[in-house]
């Protein structure tokens, strides 16, 4: 990543919140699009396609129900600058199983299993998942390898990028596999007048180690 683009990450230092995506197109206007807008495009409902977001969309939802005043409304605000890394269906559904150590295969199921981990945890799982500042798009992330973004959360992620290509992020959780960028759901929201980018990514970055749920 070159140093403009670091720069720009690293400038907004307030708290930011957590952009989800869905798979449906942000209707065209001449006014800057928020991710919240394309989030809520698709109608956002539970189903068997693991390959969009849902359970974050539901995740997002469940903050700002519970915390109105959540940074995670940041989303809404088109004004503010960022890129979120944004799980896929299919991630969730990876966390919820490894958190009860049993195969869950529904996206409502997987929902209640994060959101039981508490509104404050999801929270700031959801804000590490968000880099303030800067909107990084797909090109710029090839060229990031061994760049640390820094987070809304307060860490950082790091990037490694292969040459197959893939990039890939690395959290604070070292048992779990490290994301990777979804390449076929990248540049979600990139229209030059707007100033949120997202890209979907096939697991969900975690902050902290997070155990097992207890039985």
């Amino acid at each position: 990543m070159n140093k403009k683009l670091m720069a720009s990450a690293t400038a907004t230092t307030a708290a930011l919140g957590m952009a989800a995506v869905g798979l449906a197109a942000a209707p065209a206007s001449a006014a800057p699009t928020s991710l919240a807008t394309v989030l809520t495009s698709d109608k956002n409902t539970f189903d068997k396609n693991s390959h969009d977001f849902d359970v974050v969309t539901e995740a997002v939802l469940a903050v700002l129900a519970a915390k109105p005043g959540s940074a995670v409304g940041v989303l809404a605000d088109p004004s503010v600058k960022l890129t979120a890394f944004v799980p896929t269906d299919a991630a969730f559904l990876k966390l919820a199983s490894n958190l009860t150590g049993s195969k869950v295969k529904s996206e409502k199921k997987a929902f209640g299993i994060v959101a039981g981990l508490g509104i404050d945890t999801v929270e700031t799982v959801l804000l590490y998942h968000v880099v303030p500042g800067a909107k990084i798009n797909s090109k710029a992330a090839l060229k990031a390898n061994g760049a640390a973004l820094p987070t809304a959360q307060g860490g950082t992620i790091k990037v490694k990028v292969t040459k197959k290509p893939a990039i890939i992020l690395g959290d604070k959780d070292t048992n779990s596999r490290n994301a990777r960028v979804v390449l076929a759901l990248t540049d979600i929201n990139k229209g030059a007048g707007n100033k949120q980018i997202a890209h979907g990514i096939d697991r969900v970055l975690r902050p902290v180690d997070l155990p097992p749920l207890a039985k």
